[in-house]
């Protein structure tokens, strides 16, 4: 029944490719093995390799001046209380915004009014809310847009709104243009293997959870897909309406200390925090932030199950500066298949269970314990695919709080009901399989 499922499956997936693409694939069934055979019709390139661009260095930091934003976030005074049900923030901050004139620097105080009453403050743990932003933990949902059911690009199997109300604080994902296109989409690789449409809808998505969660602070990382010029997304992020909660930093680069805490964050109302991996334009846009002079990241794609902490990028980095920045752990599995005589990387899908658990070889858990081991505090983020899988629903937010060294508290999770998630085994590994193959058949005969 199994094998019967399996192949029907891995049929379907396989049919659905070519009737996007216009490939034909005929299937040849035996008794216990499926062959796939089919011509080749298209040119959607398959890019195993790490990311790679321009890398921005700076030899001294500069300092950002706004009329509109202050340049120091200076004295936080925030008293936050808990009952059984309810935690309330209340503070204001007082703050020196620079304003230029032919008198010169001008300093004024501006205090903020307390926020309204929220459950669980600062990112579900109201013990993180003295913490600087550098010195915290989240869960990062890689390649967050990218959700469809039975999807072999597929990354996340919840919307953005879910992931959010999950737990996830930290979003990323690549945005291209499609072909003849004059608006950025968020797409996989291409948009023709997969477009998750307009970043406006995503993005307006996230704006209306962060509007509605007034205690939380989220943020964005947005691969450059097409290494293009800020400009061509800069109007369409604004579209959104998210900047209306940006966070822009006082100083570029970004150091350790240089970050706010999440209580000034919050109290300020800039609660969130957006990075460009390549080609940012700190001076035109500083609240678009160039993520490799703030963070670096462990390998991109990972293979080896005992995922080593090591700098990949930006290259060379020197450790002094890395122990200086905040760090990004990618724990996103890939496996690499033969298929058709050429070798592919594809998610490792039937060890989710495995790499997303809290404890045990190959898990997240072991992994940021050897991170922070190896570079003497956590990761700031832990990147995942399929979030809710793990050694129950929810583990990886286990890790997280672990790392955070806080008590972590057990929510419900995931999606819009839990009762639906299922481990990978069984039939479930099947599924794994599927898509695994399904992937590898896009690529050769896409």
């Amino acid at each position: 029944m199994a094998l019967k499922r399996f192949t029907r499956l891995l049929w379907a997936t396989s049919l659905s490719i070519s009737l996007v693409t216009g490939q034909s694939i005929e299937q040849n069934t035996e008794e216990a093995i499926t062959y796939l055979t089919g011509t080749k019709s298209g040119t959607i390139p398959f890019n195993g390799a790490t990311p790679t661009g321009t890398y921005q260095t700076f030899s001294s930091k500069i300092t950002l001046a706004t009329t509109s934003l202050p340049t120091s976030l200076g004295v936080l005074t925030a008293n936050y209380t808990e009952t059984d049900l309810v935690t309330t923030l209340t503070g204001s901050v007082t703050s020196s915004v620079a304003t230029t004139s032919t008198n010169g620097t001008a300093s004024s105080t501006v205090s903020t009014p307390p926020r309204p009453t929220n459950t669980r403050p600062c990112n579900n743990y109201p013990e993180l809310c003295e913490r600087k932003y550098s010195n915290i933990t989240e869960v990062g949902c890689h390649n967050s847009p990218f959700v469809r059911a039975g999807s072999a690009a597929a990354n996340q199997q919840y919307n953005v709104t879910d992931q959010l109300n999950d737990g996830i604080r930290f979003l990323q994902g690549q945005i291209q243009f499609p072909v003849n296109g004059t608006q950025p989409h968020f797409c996989h690789t291409s948009c023709d293997l997969f477009d998750a449409g307009p970043i406006t809808d995503w993005l307006g998505k996230v704006r209306e959870w962060v509007s509605a969660h007034p205690y939380d602070v989220v943020t964005i990382l947005l691969g450059n897909g097409n290494y293009s010029n800020p400009d061509l997304y800069v109007p369409w992020i604004e579209r959104s309406g998210i900047l209306q909660y940006i966070y822009t930093p006082p100083v570029i680069p970004m150091a350790l200390e240089d970050w706010p805490t999440l209580a000034q964050m919050i109290l300020t109302g800039q609660r969130v925090v957006m990075f460009l991996d390549y080609n940012a334009n700190a001076t035109a846009y500083p609240w678009l932030q160039d993520e490799f002079s703030a963070m670096w990241e462990t390998p991109f794609d990972p293979l080896d199950d005992t995922f080593p902490c090591t700098v990949q990028r930006p290259p060379d980095l020197p450790e002094d500066q890395a122990k200086n920045r905040l760090y990004l752990m990618n724990h996103n599995l890939n496996a690499e298949v033969s298929l058709l005589g050429q070798s592919i990387l594809v998610p490792a899908v039937s060890a989710l269970n495995t790499t997303n658990a809290a404890s045990g070889k190959g898990s997240l858990g072991m992994a940021a314990a050897n991170c922070r081991d190896q570079w003497t505090r956590p990761p700031n983020v832990l990147n995942v695919d399929y979030y809710n899988y793990g050694d129950y629903p929810g583990s990886v937010f286990e890790v997280a709080a672990r790392m955070n060294n806080v008590t972590f508290v057990k929510r419900p999770c995931c999606g819009s009901t839990s009762a639906g998630f299922r481990p990978v085994q069984g039939v479930e590994r099947g599924l794994g399989l599927g898509l695994v193959l399904g992937w590898g058949v896009w690529m050769l005969v896409g």
